[in-house]
C-alpha cells in the first residue's frame, strides 16, 4: 500500500511511491489537482493515500488510471457516526448526485460547500480554464462503514461516516473517500469506478456482465392498469389487447399484487392483497411464498398443470408466442412490511421498528417510509436471508417465471441496529439475493428498484445488471399539485440521464415505464427510444395510443435499442435543466453506425432545498432555446465506438420537424423547444463513395423514433459505386445522398423510391419473421 500522507507530513512529494506520482496532493491546508486549488481549509486531522493501483510497480492491475488517492480522517473518539469536514469548496462550478428520498436519487449543481446537498453519493467538479481538471469526489464503503457528502459550516464539504449501528464503532479512517482527476468527464467516473471495483472487491462493472434479455423487448406492466387488484384475467386481456393492436409485448412484468399478504391484525388465513388504494398494501406482510387466490384459483382450459400461477404462465405463453419473459414484483425483504412471524413455512422472522439516520430524516415526506417506519419491518436474521430468497425463487422458477423485479431495495440501513450495521446486513442480503437469482434467474434477471444508494451499488451489484435510474413514472402528482403532470415529467427525465453517469457503471439504466396515453407521452417516449434501456409501459387495458406505441415497439415485439446508454451532453453537467429557464437538457447516445442527440425542455419544476421536496417553478416554464452540434455526441464510447476520424460532414436528421441539415462537426445548430416538447436529431457521418463521388449517409426508418437502431449493417462498395445496408423494421427508410440514385433494392428486387431534398425515401415492407431486409443503393 502507497504512504498514507496527511497535513502533518513533511516533504509530501518525497512520500509519494515514485511511479505511482498522484497528481492530487495536499499542501499546506489546500488540496490540490495538477497544482491547482480545488478545496481550502483542510484541517489536520485529514489523510490522504495515493491510489496504490495502477502503473506503480506492486500494482496488482497495471491497466488501471493511477490519477487517484484515497481520503480518511482521524477522530478523537471511536463512534458509530461521524461528520468531519474535508476542506471548503468556494466558487468551483459541480455537479452532484444526492438522495431526495430514501430510495431515489437525483442531479444537483452549485458552486460552493453550501450549495452541497445531504446524502450527496458523488460531485464531479468542473475543470478550469488555468487547466485544473475534472475533480471526482466518491464516497465509499470502509469496513462496516459507509459514507456520503453533505454541507458544512462555512462553505465546508463534510464526510458523513456512518455504520448505522450504536454497538459498531471506529476512530480512525483511510479510505471513505476517493479522489479522481481527468480532463473527459465522462471517462474520469468510468476510470475511477475501476480503481473501486479492485479495491473494494465487493460488486461488479456492467461492462463485465450481460443484462436480461428483456432489454431488447417491449413490456407491459401491470401497476397504473390495476395496482394491487391485478388478476389473470386482466393479466391476459391486457396482453391480448397489445397484441390486437399490433405492438405484441416481449415481457409481462406482474407488480404488487399477486403475493399473498395480510395484516397482523388478520388471522393467517386472510389474505387481504386486494387493496384499491396504492399504499394501503404498505402496513401488510408475507404470509406464503406461494401465490394469492386470485392466481392459486386460475383453472386452465387446456390441461396439465391445470391450476395456479404455472398453469396460467404455461397458457399465457402458449397462446402470445411474443411473450419470452414474465417476471413478478417482490420487495427485498419479502414484501413492503416483510414477512409476518410464526407463520409456518416462513423462516423465522422479527419485526423491527426503522430507525431514520439524520441524513434520511431530511429528505423529502414520503409515505412509503411513513407507513413502513409505522408498522415495522418483519426481517428474516441475516444468516437465513438465502431461505427468504430460496422459497420465493424456487417456486416463481417452478411456475415459469423468468426473473423479479426486487423492490424497497434501500430498507436495511433502517433496520441494522442489532445486525452487525448497514455493511454487514446489506453483505448478507445481497449475497443471499445474488446467490439465489444465478440458480434460478440465470444470474441477471433482475429488475432492482428503489435502490439508489451507494451501499447497493458498491454491495449489491456483482451480478444484478439492470436496475431503474429515476425515481417512479408519476402519471399525477401525489402532493395534489394539478401541474405535476407536467414538470413530474421533467423530473423524471432528469433522474434518469444524470443518475445513469453515476449507476450505469454498474447496472444497465432501465428509464421505468410511462403511459402511451398521459398528455406528455410522446414526451416519454422520445426519450424511452434513446434511452438504452428497455421500453415498457404501464397502460390501462385496452387504453393505448396505438400510433405512438407502433414507433416504438416492432410487430415481434421486439425494439430498437441503442447500443449504449444516454447520458447528458458535457454543457448540461453543471447546469440545471429543471429550474434555472434556460437549459435544455440534451442527451446523447449511439446506434450502431450513426449517433443520435435528444434535447428536453423540462424546465417548470424540481427539488426546492428549502421545503425539502420537489415542486412545481412555473416560472422557468417557458420556451428554451439551445445550441447542439455533431461533437456533443461521445463517438468512442461503450463496447462498439464509431469512429469520426476524417469525417467532415455529418448529416442531421430532425424527427419532429422531419428536415435534414448538413453540418460540419462542430458547427452549432439552434434548437428552440416549447415547455415539455422534444426533439430528435439522428447524425450520421458522412462517406463518400469514391467511384461515384456520391456523398451518403443512413438515417434509417423515420417512422421509428429512434430512427438510427434500424440499420443493423452497412457496406459501401466503391468500386460498383453501390451502399448495401441491412434494415430491421417497416415503414419508411431515408438515407442521404448528393446524388440521386439510379436504382434501389430490397432483398435483390427493384423497388420504387422518392428523391426529394437530398434524401432517398423507401417504403420497407415487415419482413417475417426476422424483420430483417438488405437495401441496395445503386449510383
Amino acid at each position: 500500500m502507497a504512504p498514507s500522507l496527511s497535513k502533518a507530513s513533511s516533504g509530501v512529494s518525497g512520500l509519494v511511491d515514485s511511479h505511482n506520482q498522484s497528481p492530487i496532493s495536499l499542501e499546506g491546508s489546500n488540496f490540490t489537482a495538477n497544482g491547482h486549488v480545488f478545496l481550502s481549509d483542510v484541517p489536520d486531522n485529514i489523510t490522504v493515500t495515493p491510489s496504490p493501483y495502477g502503473s506503480s510497480s506492486s500494482s496488482p492491475d497495471k491497466s488501471l488510471s493511477p490519477v487517484g488517492s484515497f481520503v480518511g480522517f482521524d477522530a478523537v473518539e471511536s463512534n458509530s457516526r461521524h461528520v468531519v469536514p474535508i476542506g471548503k469548496l468556494k466558487n468551483i462550478k459541480f455537479m452532484s448526485i444526492f438522495r431526495f428520498k430514501v430510495w431515489w436519487t437525483t442531479h444537483w449543481v452549485g458552486s460552493n460547500g453550501q450549495d452541497i446537498e445531504n446524502e450527496t453519493q458523488m460531485v464531479i467538479l468542473d475543470k478550469s480554464d488555468s487547466g485544473r481538471p475534472y475533480v471526482l469526489l466518491l464516497p465509499l464503503i470502509e469496513g462496516s462503514f459507509r459514507a456520503c457528502l453533505q454541507p458544512g459550516t462555512d462553505d465546508n464539504i463534510d464526510i458523513c461516516v456512518e455504520s448505522g449501528s450504536t454497538k459498531i464503532t471506529s476512530a480512525g479512517f483511510r479510505s471513505v473517500l476517493y479522489v479522481h482527476v481527468g480532463e473527459d468527464p465522462f471517462n474520469l467516473v468510468k476510470e475511477a469506478m475501476k480503481v473501486i471495483r479492485v479495491h473494494l472487491g465487493t460488486f461488479k462493472l456492467l461492462e463485465e456482465k450481460t443484462p436480461p434479455g428483456i432489454v431488447d423487448k417491449f413490456g407491459w406492466c401491470t401497476w397504473d392498469a390495476f395496482y394491487l387488484t391485478v388478476h389473470p384475467q386482466g393479466v391476459w386481456e391486457g396482453v391480448k389487447g397489445l397484441v390486437n393492436g399490433g405492438c405484441p409485448p416481449g415481457l409481462v412484468l406482474i407488480d404488487d399484487g399477486w403475493q399473498s399478504i395480510g395484516h397482523d391484525a388478520d388471522p393467517i388465513t386472510k389474505e387481504g392483497m386486494n387493496c384499491a388504494v396504492a399504499g394501503e398494501q404498505m402496513p401488510c406482510r408475507l404470509l406464503k411464498f406461494q401465490e394469492n387466490y386470485k392466481f392459486r384459483d386460475y383453472v386452465s382450459p387446456t390441461g396439465a398443470p391445470n391450476k395456479g400461477m404455472g398453469a396460467f404462465i404455461k397458457d399465457l405463453k402458449e397462446e402470445f408466442n411474443t411473450v419470452d419473459f414474465v417476471y413478478v414484483w417482490h420487495a427485498l425483504c419479502g414484501y413492503w412490511g416483510g414477512l409476518r412471524p410464526n407463520v409456518p413455512g416462513l423462516p423465522e422472522t422479527e419485526v423491527i421498528k426503522p430507525e431514520l439516520s439524520p441524513g434520511l430524516k431530511i429528505t423529502m415526506e414520503d409515505l412509503a417510509v411513513d407507513k413502513i417506519v409505522n408498522t415495522g419491518v418483519g426481517l428474516v436474521p441475516p444468516e437465513m436471508a438465502d431461505q427468504l430468497y430460496e422459497g420465493l425463487h424456487s417456486h416463481l422458477e417452478k411456475v415459469g417465471i423468468d426473473g423479479v423485479k426486487v423492490d424497497v431495495i434501500h430498507l436495511l440501513e433502517m433496520l441494522c441496529e442489532n445486525y452487525g450495521g448497514r455493511v454487514d446486513l446489506a453483505k448478507a442480503y445481497f449475497r443471499a439475493l445474488t446467490d439465489s437469482v444465478k440458480r434460478h434467474f440465470k444470474g441477471n434477471g433482475v429488475i432492482a428498484s428503489m435502490e439508489h444508494c451507494n451501499d447497493f451499488m458498491f454491495l449489491g451489484t456483482e451480478a444484478i445488471c439492470l436496475g431503474r435510474v429515476g425515481d417512479d413514472f408519476w402519471c399525477t402528482d401525489p402532493s395534489g399539485d394539478p401541474n405535476g403532470t407536467f414538470w413530474l415529467q421533467g423530473c423524471h427525465m432528469v433522474h434518469c440521464a444524470y443518475n445513469s453517469l453515476w449507476m450505469g457503471n454498474f447496472i444497465h439504466p432501465d428509464w421505468d415505464m410511462f403511459q402511451s396515453t398521459h398528455p406528455c407521452a410522446e414526451f416519454h417516449a422520445a426519450s424511452r427510444a434513446i434511452s438504452g434501456g428497455p421500453i415498457y409501459v404501464s397502460d390501462a387495458v385496452g387504453k393505448h395510443n396505438f400510433p405512438l406505441l407502433k414507433r416504438l415497439v416492432l410487430p415481434d415485439g421486439s425494439i430498437l435499442r441503442c447500443e449504449y446508454y444516454a447520458l447528458p451532453t458535457r454543457d448540461c453537467l453543471f447546469e440545471d435543466p429543471l429550474h434555472d429557464g434556460k437549459t435544455m437538457l440534451k442527451i446523447w447516445n449511439l446506434n450502431k453506425y450513426s449517433g443520435v442527440i435528444g434535447a428536453f425542455n423540462c424546465q417548470g419544476g424540481g427539488w426546492c432545498r428549502e421545503t425539502r421536496r420537489n415542486q412545481c417553478a412555473s416560472q422557468f416554464s417557458h420556451m428554451v432555446t439551445a445550441k447542439t452540434n455533431p461533437k456533443e455526441i461521445e463517438w468512442n464510447s461503450g463496447k462498439n465506438p464509431i469512429s469520426i476520424e476524417g469525417v467532415q460532414v455529418f448529416a442531421l436528421y430532425f424527427s419532429q420537424s422531419k428536415k435534414l441539415v448538413l453540418s460540419k462537426p462542430a458547427e452549432n445548430i439552434e434548437i428552440s423547444l416549447e415547455p415539455f416538447d422534444f426533439e430528435l436529431i439522428t447524425v450520421s457521418p458522412v462517406t463518400i463513395l469514391a467511384g461515384a463521388s456520391v456523398h451518403f449517409a443512413p438515417i434509417g426508418l423515420v417512422n421509428m423514433l429512434n430512427a438510427g437502431g434500424s440499420i443493423k449493417s452497412l457496406a459501401y462498395d466503391d468500386f460498383e459505386g453501390s451502399v448495401q445496408i441491412e434494415v430491421k423494421g417497416a415503414g419508411e427508410m431515408r438515407v442521404f445522398a448528393s446524388d440521386k440514385p439510379r436504382a434501389c433494392k430490397i432483398d435483390g428486387k427493384d423497388v420504387g423510391f422518392e428523391y426529394k431534398d437530398l434524401m432517398v425515401n423507401v417504403q420497407v415492407p415487415w419482413n417475417s419473421p426476422s424483420g430483417l431486409s438488405t437495401m441496395e443503393y445503386l449510383f
